[in-house]
Formats: structure tokens, C-alpha cells, sequence
């Protein structure tokens, strides 16, 4: 009697052989560790080989795997083509978007609206979250897509604007003028370093009046003219301002917003979702340009 190969993990067996290990896999397949483990263990005992080389610091293919690749993509899309022409829907499931706290308004929003309109079985959860923060759930596959805000990009990545840093206080508040600067930043921000070294080459004092781990937080001392802080161009948050110093407070550098799409993805929507934001920057007038790998 003929035996069957198990489609689930052969999935699991594709993903850990793209993302090279178990760990960035199960984070694809929205599945524990242990599960992706046992799966691929299952696969070995049907086959009666072993798939992976486990001897190595790093997850390798055996000469066995490495044939079994071959075959497992070609039944995986073709189980792929049955399922999307024969099922009414085929794009259900969870995607998971990181985004930075100050750049989720205003492209995000109209993003997930007309994505929740062209894919309504598809559940998109949102984490808001600091550029470092994120990078590293990327890298551990529990993000499908992620924004950044950055100096520079990695290799995977897509600059999809370049935005200057501005200068954001209370409406009409006198903040700005105190010496030394009052500054409000979150402890993660990836701005506060370069801010306080501009201060630092103008001949600025300046002091850390306000600091926490809650954007809601600054935003209110700042809006409260206790300090003040600094944004993308574009991203200002309610009741604050930009701050029209002239000259008295030192330019700032520009920032990329960099995208990055995990690979390989679960569901063709991931590739989706990123196109919405990628024509959503282009719509804004962004700075459109691709690291190269």
C-alpha cells in the first residue's frame, strides 16, 4: 500500500530550508519551535532518511534533503494552485505588520483600510514598536513586514523615503528658547543619540527632562511645554507643532523609511500588503530606492 507524504510537513521542511533553521521558520508558519521539530522528525520517519544535517552549529540539508527540495516545492505549489482556483477565497490567515511608533500615521491607516477591503478574511495584526525592536522579531520570523526608521539599510531591505528630522513643541510654547534644551525621548528612540550630538557640535546644552518608555508619555510633555523633541517631516503628532526657530536650534539629518519583507512568505497577500505601502510612500512623493543585495 502506497504512503503519503504529509503536505504540513513538507511545508515546514520548505520553510526551514529557506530561512536556514527551525528557529525563523516556526516565526513564518506561525508555529512553535517544537512544532516545526516534530514535524520534520515525522517527514524523516516516513522517509525512513534523515532530511537535515544536524551536526553542524547551523542547520544543513542532507544529499536526501537536498533531493527532497526539489520535490516538495513542485507538490506544494501545485496544492497551492488547487486550493486558489477551487476554494472561493483563498487568501484567509494572519499577517503580521511592524511599524515604528511615529511613522504609523497617516500612510499606515489608509493602508490596512484598503487592504481589509480587497482581502476581508485576511487579519492583519499591527505592532507598534521601536526600529530596533522590530528588526529583531524580523529576524526571528514574527514579522511578515516590517517599517524602519534608520541612518542606513541592510541588505534585504527597501528605502521607500528620505525624511529630514524636525524640531516639535508645545503650539506657541517657549520651550525651544530655555538653555540648557529640555529634551523628551523615549529610551529606545533611535533619533536621541544623533539629536543630542547636533546639540552638541552647535554648542547647545541641553539636559534629558523627560524620559520614558511610552510615546503617549512624550508626547504629552511635549504638547505640556516641558520639553521638547523631534519627528520625521510629516509624522507630527496631535497638539504639537513644528518648531519655527529660525537657526536657533541645529539642523538635523535626514532618515530613511526602510521596508523589509520576510522571505519566504506564508501568503502571496504579505507581497500585497508591502506593494499598498510601497505605492502608498510613492503617492506621498517619497524618495523610492532599493539597497543593493
Amino acid at each position: 500500500m502506497p504512503r503519503n507524504l504529509d503536505l504540513v510537513a513538507l511545508r515546514s521542511f520548505v520553510a526551514v530550508a529557506d530561512a536556514g533553521g527551525v528557529t525563523r521558520a516556526s516565526g513564518f508558519l506561525n508555529l512553535t519551535q517544537s512544532a516545526v521539530s516534530m514535524q520534520i522528525k515525522r517527514l524523516e520517519d516516513t522517509l525512513g532518511v534523515e532530511v537535515l544535517d544536524r551536526s553542524g552549529r547551523q542547520i544543513a540539508l542532507t544529499a536526501a534533503g537536498e533531493l527532497l527540495l526539489g520535490y516538495a516545492r513542485k507538490m506544494l505549489s501545485l496544492n497551492d494552485e488547487v486550493m486558489m482556483r477551487l476554494t472561493r477565497d483563498p487568501h484567509e490567515g494572519e499577517i503580521v505588520l511592524g511599524v515604528p511608533h511615529d511613522i504609523v500615521y497617516p500612510v499606515i491607516p489608509q493602508v490596512l483600510q484598503h487592504f481589509a477591503r480587497s482581502y476581508p478574511k485576511m487579519k492583519i495584526t499591527l505592532i507598534s514598536s521601536f526600529t530596533r525592536v522590530l528588526k529583531a522579531q524580523f529576524a526571528r520570523g514574527e514579522c511578515d513586514v516590517i517599517l524602519t526608521t534608520e541612518d542606513g539599510i541592510d541588505a534585504e531591505g527597501e528605502t521607500l523615503a528620505e525624511l529630514p528630522l524636525v524640531w516639535v513643541g508645545a503650539p506657541g510654547g517657549m520651550a525651544w528658547k530655555q538653555r540648557p534644551l529640555r529634551l523628551a525621548y523615549e529610551h529606545n528612540c533611535i533619533f536621541r543619540k544623533s539629536v543630542q550630538a547636533a546639540l552638541d557640535a552647535a554648542g547647545i546644552p541641553w539636559e534629558m527632562a523627560v524620559e520614558s518608555d511610552s510615546t503617549r508619555t512624550i508626547e504629552a510633555s511635549v504638547s505640556a511645554d516641558l520639553a521638547v523633541h523631534t519627528v520625521l517631516a510629516g509624522s507630527e503628532p496631535p497638539y504639537v507643532e513644528r518648531i519655527s526657530h529660525g537657526g536657533a536650534l541645529p539642523d538635523l539629518k535626514r532618515m530613511k523609511v526602510n521596508l523589509y519583507v520576510a522571505d519566504p512568505v506564508h501568503s502571496p497577500t504579505v507581497n500585497e500588503l508591502a506593494a499598498m505601502i510601497r505605492r502608498a510612500y510613492a503617492a506621498r512623493g517619497g524618495k523610492v530606492s532599493v539597497a543593493a543585495g
